[in-house]
């Protein structure tokens, strides 16, 4: 290992880094090594707060936290006050063991490092304390919200656990609202994300398994699954996939998404993600995995399928006819979503014949006085709703909702009566938008409004041919998607493998006493999740 003279000159701090972007070095039992070397590799940093100080027995220490991401008041009660003036009659220990009330100074020196780190260790009132041997380790505990301590003569350095992140709290759901269940949502706290898991499965077999992602940005993501239940082949291409790529950072979940997705190419997301607790819980009992990623309010669900996206929490805190007739306006609306617009265009330039001799006659008047063949129209419409849809959610509060609403009637109304588009087309448009809302999955949704411009086009030039022809390519692409190696239309294929109990929760829902087996995420010597009592 190539070492560092902090002797010389100063050193710019990014001279202590490595090649992977690791801190060169161990932790040096002289103290005053790595004060230089930390005064150095901080220079500048104003949020950085250090202090060297002398514990009872004059044993020379040295303190070090980030300002903002640490808890001062539990560093000062519980860390420096009992080293500078705590009782050490009952915790000094001999080289033999033996309990004895000397002065500290006269002991420490006959001390080993295990001995020394024991006697600081019961010394500090805190419960979750630990010795870190790198640099390395110090230093990402340091900027990860821990408290770092050096003691002169031990050649590790303690790690005191006082994180106290500024977030925001456990606010109501945004955009996966509920008429019944809990309003509870994840925030950007790794560790309140967790624990709402927690809160909802009290079981010791789910797992929370962290990792790191992201050279500089040492971004914690926990890996989180319930033991017996995971498919252990799934765990190991995840970790797999994570370990795939040296990236300077991660800050959000989609970002990770991004990374381990196979089939980028494709407009379908293969993972699914949530804001709610309550689903993610859900998910892991049946055997996925869910990913929190520090600084995310959202969790990434996996593997997932199609009807997954169409699922919504309060499908299983309703009645069952209530959810079977939610469930299927939903596949209706993604139906209307990427298709309407097409038809309507199909019908409208090549097969006017099926129509109605009425109903062709209304929609002929209405365009009489447009002066643009009807795909224009459509695409005008189009590209203004879209427009006013990323208007609204850029502007804050209730004034996207307004620009949303007051400029979707005064924009339409406006261009019919300029003669710009036809009053069907303005129907046409508002109902596909209104059904892309209807998706209870936001990146679904993303989904369905690149594919309703890619109908328009087809359906302008072949008409309704160009639509089953769109409709099939569409089908054909989904029945090829796999999420970590699951058909993305289960249980639509392969429905024997499961006894076809998943077809109980697919466009029609079962009451929740039917569905008694877990379905195809979870290993097959656990399928059972329910049985009457005595049988």
């Amino acid at each position: 290992m190539q070492q560092i003279d902090l002797n010389t000159e100063k050193l710019s701090s990014v001279h202590f880094y490595d090649e992977q972007n690791q801190i060169k070095g161990k932790v040096n039992p002289d103290l005053d090594s790595n004060i230089t070397m930390l005064e150095q590799l901080f220079a500048d940093c104003g949020d950085i707060v250090k202090q060297q100080f002398t514990t009872i027995g004059n044993i020379q220490a040295y303190v070090i936290y980030v300002d903002g991401l640490t808890n001062s008041e539990m560093v000062e009660d519980f860390v420096l006050r009992p080293l500078k003036s705590g009782d050490i009659g009952k915790i000094v220990k001999s080289n033999e063991g033996g309990t004895q009330d000397k002065e500290v100074y006269q002991c420490y020196e006959k001390m080993s490092v295990e001995q020394r780190k024991k006697f600081f260790t019961e010394l500090m009132e805190m419960p979750d304390v630990s010795w870190k041997k790198t640099m390395d380790e110090a230093v990402l505990e340091l900027l990860s919200g821990n408290t770092i301590l050096f003691m002169d003569g031990i050649n590790e350095a303690v790690m005191i656990s006082s994180k106290k992140f500024p977030t925001r709290g456990v606010n109501p759901v945004e955009s996966e609202k509920t008429m019944r269940g809990s309003k509870d949502a994840f925030n950007e706290s790794l560790r309140t994300n967790t624990a709402l898991l927690r809160r909802r499965i009290r079981d010791g077999r789910l797992k929370v398994k962290q990792v790191f992602v992201g050279e500089r940005s040492r971004t914690n993501v926990a890996i989180c699954y319930v033991e017996g239940l995971v498919r252990k082949e799934w765990l190991a291409s995840l970790e797999q996939q994570l370990n795939e790529y040296d990236i300077d950072a991660v800050y959000d979940s989609g970002m990770i998404e991004q990374l381990i997705e196979k089939e980028w190419q494709s407009p379908f997301p293969q993972f699914q993600h949530t804001e709610r607790p309550d689903k993610a819980a859900s998910s892991l009992l049946e055997g996925r995995v869910v990913l929190v990623v520090d600084n995310s309010p959202d969790v990434l669900i996996l593997p997932a399928t199609l009807n997954t996206f169409f699922q919504a929490s309060d499908d299983y805190y309703n009645r069952f006819e209530v959810a079977i007739f939610s469930r299927v306006l939903r596949y209706i609306a993604a139906f209307l979503a990427i298709g309407l617009p097409g038809l309507y265009l199909a019908i409208i330039g090549f097969h006017t014949e099926i129509l109605p001799i009425r109903f062709l006659l209304t929609i002929a008047e209405a365009r009489q006085s447009v002066p643009f063949p009807a795909v224009i129209e459509v695409l005008l419409m189009e590209l203004e709703f879209e427009l006013l849809r990323e208007a609204g959610i850029r502007l804050p509060g209730q004034m996207g909702n307004t620009i949303g609403v007051v400029g979707g009637l005064i924009v339409g109304q406006a261009a019919v009566d300029a003669g710009l588009v036809s009053t069907i087309v303005v129907i046409v448009v508002a109902l596909t938008a209104i059904a892309s809302f209807a998706i209870p999955n936001e990146s679904f949704t993303s989904a369905s409004r690149l594919l309703k411009f890619l109908m328009i086009f087809i359906c302008a030039f072949w008409g309704i041919y160009g639509f089953f022809l769109g409709m099939l390519v569409i089908l054909i692409h989904l029945c090829s998607l796999e999420s970590f190696g699951l058909p993305y239309m289960m249980p639509a294929v392969s429905s024997s493998a499961t006894d076809y109990n998943d077809k109980k929760d697919f466009i029609v829902k079962s009451p929740i006493f039917t569905m008694k087996k877990r379905p195809i995420f979870t290993r097959r010597q656990e399928q059972i999740r329910m049985r009457k009592r005595g049988m």
